[in-house]
């Protein structure tokens, strides 16, 4: 690196939550510790219930596998690091930790908002066209339709975590966040980021925009579909199939839109800290909770493999 205010930074800092009392970040850190146990207990139970399932193996559990093993991705690559600086202090991050991280914050990030619109077409064609479902979401095509959500989070991920850690470097390594994330590591650059910040604009845009679109576009679609069903109840049972995945997807992109494109006079870091909670620590949680509860498949399926479980020890013993 160049000589002056330049140099070679080994690792980062960690600000996260260190402005707080020491009372407060335990009681965060239990708070996290429990949410995120939880959090992976819970995804992993929706991953193995619909694979173990029989009744569960249709086209939409096999996307909610999918969201279930995102889910999980994202929690490890953020929050036991932020378990670390809550309990042990242990704020420091290697350069290449730093850029890890980063990395697959956004691989997932962005594969969950392309599977997300993926999962919205798979409820589309379900509910418009039920009769050729199974003809048009075969195993060859939800396969391909997984592998397009996963591709986008390798090429943006790639490209913007590579140009990104290609700037030199200030003095300063202390990172104003709890985890590495693009915005508080781009404020230590010493070089002119204005390209790299327009892709980024552009790129976060485009890669919220493009599925909420298709989202859109799905959902106007089905809610055409159900006014014309005759009966109430057939309107219910429609609407049953898809409400999950709405509700997932608003919470999901309503704590994004609201950490990414506030206005920067409105986005202080500390309220970004707290925004950022929402979908790294708060969404994943509630997925697996939110397909449980409103999901009488999901339910019968947990509770016929609690009881197989059950009797399997009872055998044992």
């Amino acid at each position: 690196m160049a000589a002056g205010n330049q140099t070679r930074i080994a690792e980062f800092i960690l600000m996260s939550f260190s402005s707080l009392p020491t009372e407060i970040q335990t009681l965060l850190f239990l708070a996290f510790l429990t949410i995120y146990l939880v959090t992976l207990l819970g995804n992993s139970l929706i991953i193995l219930v619909t694979l173990a399932d029989p009744m569960l193996q249709s086209p939409m559990y096999f996307f909610l596998r999918n969201l279930s093993f995102l889910e999980i991705g994202f929690n490890l690559v953020i929050v036991p690091k932020m378990l670390g600086t809550l309990i042990a202090q242990d704020t420091s991050i290697s350069f290449l930790g730093c850029a890890t991280q980063m990395y697959f914050f956004f691989f997932f990030g962005v594969a969950e908002c392309f599977l997300l619109a993926t999962m919205a077409y798979d409820r589309y064609v379900a509910i418009c066209s039920p009769l050729h479902y199974p003809v048009i979401m075969n195993q060859r095509t939800r396969a391909r339709l997984a592998a397009a959500s996963w591709f986008p989070g390798f090429s943006v991920a790639t490209v913007q975590t590579t140009w990104l850690f290609s700037f030199p470097f200030c003095a300063t390594n202390k990172v104003n966040h709890f985890f590495c994330d693009s915005p508080p590591v781009l404020r230590l650059v010493c070089a002119d980021t204005a390209r790299f910040e327009v892709y980024a604009i552009v790129g976060t845009i485009l890669v919220v925009m493009i599925p909420c679109l298709l989202i859109l576009c799905s959902y106007t679609l089905i809610a055409a579909s159900i006014l014309k069903i005759p009966s109430a109840k057939g309107k219910h049972k429609a609407f049953s199939t898809c409400s999950s995945h709405l509700v997932v997807v608003s919470l999901f992109y309503v704590s994004l839109s609201l950490t990414y494109f506030r206005p920067k006079s409105k986005n202080s870091p500390e309220s970004k800290k707290l925004l950022s909670l929402s979908y790294t620590v708060v969404t994943p949680l509630l997925n697996p909770i939110i397909y449980s509860l409103r999901n009488n498949e999901v339910k019968n399926a947990l509770s016929r493999t609690f009881h197989k479980a059950l009797a399997l020890r009872k055998f044992i013993l």
